[in-house]
């Protein structure tokens, strides 16, 4: 590699090869074709298990955020460490079930959830909702009465706090869809409390995604507890309070609190509440336990600009176009070019589509480039674009890598079209 990068928990160099655990980037991409996701086991579980660790003596529940990465596998593995889930869809709730999560430890935030997926999270018996307007909770209602259940809720506050993230991923402040003031709040706990068909639980706050200080959560949190206690000198006990997620990751060269960190800072406030402490954490799980690998194609000199076009895309990862956001890229082999700066760039008709500017490689066309930090958002975010097969997802265990999704073939993109009967009849009649 032509020059030192910051190589994440689960990956390595060694002579000059990128390898992820003990498999080599080289040997995955030759044997599965890229472009390619690689997570690494080791790094998932063990960032995990550092939140358990941060967690230590006191009642918790580690919700992880489905939307980061939501691959069956990568759900499973997690069930089996003890982790619960946080969903935002009704999707996600049946991605869950069906990697045995339990739905006992399901969350399930988001602003706009349909009759349906209400239903569906009652009779599966998920932990609560975490409710985000007046409408949305006379709906649970509604619905609960009608199964002649009782739904757990959650009132989602949104304090109004400075989250310091990109503007997209920010949540917590007045102008975003999602929460209600404390007011509110009150209110909706109160009709909560007369209903049959509802039982208040918990309390919970979400206030953006990479996020790189612990100020705000501070500042969050006592949002969070001077509400606990309006409530209880109201005769309103809570059972739990979920501080949300977003704990950043290293892309660049941001100075992440560690979790063991941030949750010192939030027990100093909370515990004497002696409420359960939950938390929806997602990219610091995943974030820099995965990697996209990808060919260079074409070598391309231009007037002002050298591009490296490669076989990956926008539509593989999404992150770069939708956010501007940077992501490491590295050589996975030896570089057998003369040092230069590129475009990393991908064969979608988009001036939006690169994964990375202005970026230092000796590369030659055929060689094998890394995108670090592609574990979380990457994926989950992959579309079709340009009819362009999503990539294949492998999950690397030591000396093992096991494929946990299949390659899309091009076939498959039009596998549920349909022509009028006037042009010829379904595409995929018998």
């Amino acid at each position: 590699m032509s020059h030192d990068h910051n190589i994440p928990n689960g990956f390595s160099v060694r002579d000059g090869y990128l390898f992820c655990e003990a498999m080599s980037a080289e040997n995955l991409a030759e044997r599965f074709a890229t472009p390619l996701y690689i997570y690494s086991q080791a790094a998932i579980t063990d960032a995990f298990t550092e939140w358990t660790a941060a967690f230590d003596g006191t009642d918790h529940l580690i919700c992880f955020a489905v939307k980061a990465n939501s691959n069956i596998a990568v759900l499973k593995l997690l069930a089996s460490l003890g982790s619960g889930f946080d969903i935002v869809s009704g999707g996600e709730l049946q991605r869950v079930l069906a990697a045995g999560g339990d739905p006992g430890k399901v969350v399930f935030s988001g602003v706009g959830k349909s009759a349906e997926e209400i239903e569906l999270a009652i009779t599966s018996g998920i932990r609560c909702f975490n409710v985000e307007s007046a409408p949305e909770l006379a709906l649970i209602e509604k619905t609960a009465t009608r199964l002649n259940k009782v739904a757990p809720i959650s009132i989602r506050l949104n304090p109004d706090v400075d989250a310091k993230t990109h503007p997209y991923i920010s949540t917590g402040l007045k102008e975003n869809k999602f929460g209600v003031n404390s007011e509110m709040a009150k209110t909706l706990y109160h009709i909560a409390l007369e209903s049959d068909a509802l039982l208040p639980v918990g309390i919970d706050c979400h206030i953006g995604s990479q996020l790189t200080e612990i100020e705000p959560f501070r500042d969050s949190v006592k949002h969070l507890k001077d509400l606990v206690l309006d409530l209880r000198s109201s005769g309103i006990e809570l059972q739990h309070v979920d501080i949300g997620g977003g704990l950043g990751i290293q892309y660049r060269d941001e100075n992440i609190p560690s979790a063991q960190a941030l949750i010192t800072a939030v027990r100093e406030q909370l515990d004497d509440l002696s409420l359960e402490l939950m938390i929806e954490p997602g990219r610091s799980i995943v974030g820099n336990a995965g990697a996209l690998l990808t060919r260079v194609m074409v070598v391309k000199e231009g007037e002002t600009k050298h591009f490296a076009v490669v076989d990956a895309a926008m539509n593989d990862l999404l992150r770069p176009a939708l956010y501007s956001a940077w992501q490491t890229i590295v050589e996975a082999s030896p570089g057998a070019g003369q040092p230069q700066v590129y475009d990393v760039v991908g064969p979608v008709c988009e001036t939006g589509d690169f994964l990375g500017k202005d970026r230092e490689l000796s590369i030659v066309e055929g060689d094998l480039l890394a995108v670090l930090g592609a574990g979380a958002y990457s994926f989950t975010m992959s579309s079709n674009y340009n009819s362009r097969p999503r990539a294949a997802e492998v999950l690397v265990n030591d000396t093992e890598a096991h494929v946990i999704r299949k390659r899309e073939r091009v076939e498959d993109l039009w596998a549920d079209e349909c022509l009028p009967e006037h042009i010829g009849g379904c595409l995929n009649a018998d």
